[in-house]
């Protein structure tokens, strides 16, 4: 994770520049869409996925295997329910039909960067975080109401990244002790679990009904 110190210096300065529309760039295969971020203190620039990856991009690389809780008939429903393992598999497919592009999942650093897009705050939203701007529990005592809706419901962030908060948490390929850390919050969490500046984490072996990915490529 950025240190507070590297992290705040670096989104005043980005702040303090003018806005550009992403470039962006789409797999053929699947059509995901990726938005290229900014480089941060002299790293490299990458791309990181506009959306989550969904249930029917999904079912395209790995056979129509879909073991998501959640299931409608748009496909536009983030993939969830799946380990690291899994995941890990998914990119393999992945780079294996498209060799040298480079997809994996994202760092903590890369992912906390990307959900701030330039601001500074908690949220990309500001201070604040309300289930009219994400996908998350409007309450604890409601959080078994909900469930997952299609990535790209609500507004995306300034960099065109959608649902960096809530929908699903999303698997980085950062570690703490033996636990995978995954970021974002999700349907199941309310506002503080969904801050760019949290970590969570997850046993890699373990599959949940909230926690999904989205992919990166470059950098």
């Amino acid at each position: 994770m950025f240190g507070r110190s590297f992290l705040a210096i670096a989104l005043v300065s980005v702040a303090c520049a003018e806005p550009a529309v992403p470039d962006r760039w789409i797999e053929p295969q699947t059509g995901m869409v990726f938005v290229r971020i900014p480089p941060v203190q002299g790293r490299a620039p990458f791309w990181l996925g506009a959306y989550e990856v969904t249930q029917a991009q999904w079912e395209q690389v790995m056979d129509r295997d879909n073991p998501a809780w959640f299931h409608d008939e748009s496909g536009r429903l983030p993939m969830e329910n799946v380990n690291l393992f899994e995941v890990r598999r998914f990119i393999e497919r992945m780079n294996a039909r498209a060799p040298g592009s480079g997809f994996r999942l994202p760092t903590e650093s890369e992912w906390e960067w990307a959900c701030h897009a330039s601001t500074a705050m908690d949220y990309a939203t500001g201070a604040t975080l309300t289930p009219a701007d994400a996908n998350i529990a409007p309450s604890p005592e409601r959080a078994a109401e909900g469930g997952t809706v299609a990535v790209g419901s609500y507004a995306a962030n300034a960099w065109g990244l959608f649902d960096m908060h809530g929908n699903v948490w999303e698997w980085t390929s950062d570690v703490a002790g033996d636990l995978q850390i995954i970021r974002g919050g999700s349907w199941y969490f309310g506002a503080d679990s969904a801050r760019c500046g949290l970590r969570y984490t997850h046993r890699p072996q373990d599959r949940g009904f909230s926690v999904g990915f989205r992919l990166a490529r470059g950098g």
